[in-house]
């Protein structure tokens, strides 16, 4: 019998109890938070050993059947897929219940989408936000129709295409009919080239139409960054964690995704490097101006904890994994509204523009072989003591 943070766990999850609660404290839960994840553990063991199950037969349809017995019980929390969500991954990572099974695709859609999300991935190397994005297009256009064609793909025509574009397009704002007219090009791209059809539709998708002047300004000019810089007060976690994310976003001409991606082994603390992760596997290795380097240096060193996670920049609030893009977004926002940026400045991406220059001759300087030791200057105060604290970069 299990007694962790003044819980008490019996049954067939007894032996995984430790463990779960030594994973929420890494993950930096509190012991409240930690507590009623552990009842709810133990509320799901007691419900396995009163059918006589074990820990092997907690299937995704049973723990559909636990979470309908919970809401029945009027218990108030934790009684959807969500707050099942730790307990499960945990269990599942430790390999003490069945991995979920993918839907076997049966029908012409899914065994397409299913295809083109492999070739997205493989291919194509792209991140799972973007072949997310994509495949919901992707969805949508094969959905409509190979139901309207009764799966004869081969006839599609151009002006079929370009119809739908069009008809999409009118019920979409600007940036959500481009992300579908390139959505839609990468899938009859890929159409063409598994034989689907005998012509390239691609080039019968039209532009997205918007007028440029109705999002002026476009970016931040050079004097409203340091008002976005102040408003992040370095003395809290969060502070410091924001100073340097919109620290690295102005001053490399960072996307949002490239930054979530980043990882503390993608730092090289003894040149002063990072290094950048794109879609297809690309990777660029651009220098860390000092203010960027002492920024990232100050939030590992101070504010950063030392967890298993590799993830560069962490949620400050449990489970204390990686900031995901969305994530870097609302932070980008959030620092908006604090600095009081017009509203039309309020996009993800719109750090880019001030320095993006730096990002290009930082390019070329480096595939032209050129190293100098001038980027990595601000590392001699620094680099020893977080290559103790987080490993070699």
């Amino acid at each position: 019998m299990a007694d962790l943070f003044g819980v008490r766990v019996t049954g067939p999850l007894q032996a995984h109890a430790r463990g779960f609660s030594e994973q929420l404290t890494e993950l930096g839960y509190t012991r409240l938070s930690a507590a009623d994840q552990l009842r709810l553990m133990a509320h799901l063991s007691r419900w396995l050993a009163s059918r006589g199950l074990g820990a092997g037969q907690l299937t995704p349809q049973r723990a559909e059947q636990f979470l309908r017995a919970r809401r029945r019980a009027g218990h108030a929390s934790r009684r959807s897929q969500r707050g099942l969500t730790p307990l499960l991954g945990f269990l599942r990572g430790q390999c003490v219940t069945p991995q979920p099974m993918l839907p076997a695709a049966c029908t012409p859609v899914q065994q397409m989408v299913g295809d083109y999300r492999i070739y997205l991935a493989q291919e194509r190397g792209l991140v799972a936000g973007t072949i997310r994005r994509y495949v919901r297009d992707a969805e949508l256009f094969l959905t409509e129709y190979l139901a309207r064609d009764q799966g004869d793909f081969g006839a599609l025509t151009p002006g079929e295409v370009t119809d739908f574009v069009l008809r999409e397009c009118r019920r979409r704002g600007p940036g959500s009919a481009r992300n579908l007219v390139a959505s839609l090009r990468s899938l009859l791209r890929f159409c063409y080239l598994q034989g689907h059809t005998a012509l390239q539709l691609a080039p019968a998708v039209p532009a997205a139409a918007g007028w440029r002047g109705g999002a002026l300004p476009r970016e931040v000019e050079a004097g409203q960054v340091p008002r976005l810089l102040r408003s992040c007060d370095r003395d809290t976690v969060t502070g410091r964690r924001d100073y340097a994310v919109l620290v690295l976003l102005s001053r490399l001409g960072l996307r949002v995704g490239e930054v979530a991606a980043l990882t503390l082994d993608d730092t090289g603390w003894r040149h002063g490097e990072i290094v950048i992760r794109g879609n297809g596997g690309r990777r660029e290795r651009l220098p860390l101006p000092a203010d960027a380097g002492q920024a990232l240096a100050g939030y590992l060193s101070c504010a950063r904890p030392a967890l298993a996670s590799r993830s560069l920049f962490l949620r400050v609030l449990a489970p204390r994994d990686g900031l995901s893009p969305s994530g870097i977004a609302t932070l980008v926002w959030a620092a908006c509204d604090r600095a009081g940026l017009p509203r039309a400045l309020r996009r993800p991406n719109v750090l880019r523009g001030p320095e993006g220059q730096l990002r290009r001759a930082a390019r070329r300087r480096y595939r032209g072989g050129h190293r100098t030791g001038q980027h990595a200057g601000w590392t001699r105060g620094y680099g020893h003591r977080l290559l103790l604290r987080f490993g070699p970069g």
